[in-house]
């Protein structure tokens, strides 16, 4: 029991000291270079940031859905019901919230670690947040996307030449046409079914409803 204890307060330190530490760090200013289909996982995307003076390029892992919703919005594509994103968008909006900034200010065993810098009313509020939901939202509100020297020095690819600059990831950018339709278009039925599950499992009853929809109408057909 005491070990546990003392586990957990040894790991709250370390993630304290880190963000304490990282506050001193300058920041290093990324812009979003491409999406490319995952070499490494089945399904997802890789979304390439690049520091925007310099060469590095910082590969991060997303989902089918948040590359959408990242792409969606880099077309200026307008969809028939707002997304998550937009909704969040809308929502801050309202209540004249801004998100001023987004910063990737941790990577830990493979995982970016981000968070949204807000303001109201003249108040700074920093929110925790999953890294593509984070730049999904920054695309929406137009604000900068940071990180720090030791994530980027540690993640981070470094382009030789302008020749592996241009063509490091295009051999496998993603289309956006096809990305920006509704994925559930691209599954089978048998894909739908075991998808929806999952949503029901996940308590996301938003997709669930959406994939059951679909399934009534393919069956329809």
């Amino acid at each position: 029991m005491n070990k546990g204890f003392n586990l957990i307060i040894f790991v709250l330190e370390q993630i304290e000291y880190q963000n304490t530490s990282a506050e001193g760090m300058e920041k290093i200013k990324l812009d979003i270079v491409g999406l490319s289909y995952s070499q490494t996982q089945s399904g997802a995307y890789a979304l390439v940031l690049g520091e925007s003076i310099g060469k590095r390029r910082l590969p991060i892992i997303i989902g089918g859905f948040e590359a959408q919703a990242i792409a969606i919005e880099l077309e200026k594509m307008t969809p028939s019901r707002p997304l998550t994103h937009d909704l969040f968008k809308n929502f801050a909006d309202e209540f004249d919230i801004h998100v001023q900034e987004v910063i990737i200010y941790n990577l830990v065993e493979g995982i970016f670690f981000a968070k949204l810098i807000c303001e109201k009313d003249g108040k700074e509020i920093e929110i925790d947040s999953r890294t593509s939901d984070a730049i999904a939202l920054a695309v929406r509100f137009e604000c900068n996307i940071f990180t720090y020297e030791f994530v980027l020095g540690s993640a981070g690819i470094v382009l030789e030449d302008e020749e592996d600059e241009d063509n490091s990831f295009m051999e496998d950018d993603v289309d956006l046409d096809e990305l920006t339709k509704d994925p559930v278009e691209t599954f089978t039925l048998d894909d739908l079914e075991q998808k929806m599950q999952e949503a029901i499992e996940n308590e996301d009853y938003e997709q669930a409803s959406k994939i059951r929809d679909e399934i009534k109408r393919r069956n329809s057909n």
